[in-house]
């Protein structure tokens, strides 16, 4: 009787160390889902951009000067397996080019714009809010507010006359979010697996020009043209995680009599969102399309560290000379690494 416990004894830890042996082998001896490589990706997170812009502020030259106004909203998140928003930072860029009643450029075409979370306390917001809070401020309330919450959440946010009608996310938010509600949800919908880890954190950063406006002629209405390049990325320490880039090209068409020729209302799509449309790929040397191009330089920084990705040397011309790094990407990356730089 006491052999035969022995033995069973025995068969049942041979068992087990057979099994641990079986999950060592398939896991490599970590915990959490595996993909068909072996690399574990419990705990990874989306990264997701958005851009929404808006024209409608601006105005034709009447007694004075017209303003050809833009107003970028700007969003960046990670979300879970599970759609929670694991991080999400929000910022604005306002880009103004004054304009005469000839069509003329005013502002100097040498401008730049910081973003609303760049100005701080220097927009002023805080003079005329009612809790004494400036734009940066409330923005991150926001994004505070949304972080935790899954998008079906996000967009039961009550909202009356533009404001949150919520008494906790009032208590640190007053301005209007109608605007800002959609742009997370498009910020969420973007979102994909490009390597971030639940609890990297997001960085938004921004460059904002209007280098390439052009005065009003008689033959030709003249340009406005706000470029925003805005990346989105994740960082674990010095190390970037993970990364998305874009730009949008506001441009507002001004005559000779400084009249406004655009439809401000029509929609203003990036340059990811216009793909193939955009035509940089009619002529590039490695017919890849600016959105693609970005897409590479974005895939050739995650893994590198804010230092070494800021560092990525350039030609005369601006263009990457790693070879690695110019069979994706053979435009300029000035503003690519400009967005890093910015990252704190």
């Amino acid at each position: 009787m006491k052999l035969r416990k022995l033995t069973a004894v025995l068969l049942a830890v041979m068992m087990l160390i057979s099994f641990a042996a079986c999950g060592s082998k398939d896991d490599g001896g970590q915990q959490g889902n595996t993909d068909n490589q072996g690399t574990v990706t419990e705990g990874s997170v989306k990264t997701g951009l958005a851009v929404v812009t808006d024209l409608t502020s601006s105005k034709e030259a009447a007694d004075g000067n017209g303003l050809a106004q833009a107003d970028i909203i700007l969003v960046a998140v990670t979300v879970d397996g599970n759609g929670v928003i694991d991080d999400c930072m929000i910022d604005m860029v306002q880009g103004k080019v004054e304009f005469d009643g000839k069509g003329q450029i005013v502002t100097d075409l040498a401008a730049t714009f910081q973003t609303k979370n760049e100005l701080g306390t220097n927009y002023g917001m805080n003079k005329a809010s009612s809790i004494g809070k400036d734009w940066h401020e409330q923005a991150q309330a926001l994004a505070d507010y949304v972080t935790g919450k899954t998008l079906a959440e996000v967009k039961g946010i009550k909202i009356e006359g533009g404001k949150a009608a919520d008494n906790d996310l009032k208590a640190g938010v007053t301005m209007s979010i109608a605007g800002y509600i959609p742009a997370i949800e498009k910020a969420v919908n973007n979102a994909t697996d490009l390597g971030a880890k639940k609890g990297d954190v997001v960085k938004l950063e921004s460059v904002t020009n209007i280098a390439k406006s052009a005065h009003a002629t008689a033959e030709k209405d003249g340009t406005a043209q706000v470029y925003t390049t805005v990346g989105a990325f994740t960082v674990n320490g010095e190390t970037i995680t993970s990364s998305v880039i874009d730009a949008v090209q506001a441009n507002i068409s001004i005559s000779a009599e400084g009249k406004i020729t655009s439809d401000l209302k029509g929609e203003v799509k990036t340059k990811n969102e216009l793909g193939t449309a955009y035509g940089m790929n009619k002529a590039s040397s490695i017919g890849k399309d600016w959105f693609e191009q970005a897409a590479n330089f974005a895939k050739y920084i995650t893994g590198k560290t804010i230092t070494d990705a800021a560092g990525i040397a350039v030609d005369e011309s601006g263009k990457a000379t790693d070879a690695d790094l110019k069979a994706g990407v053979t435009l300029s990356i000035g503003d690519f690494k400009a967005l890093v730089e910015k990252i704190k």
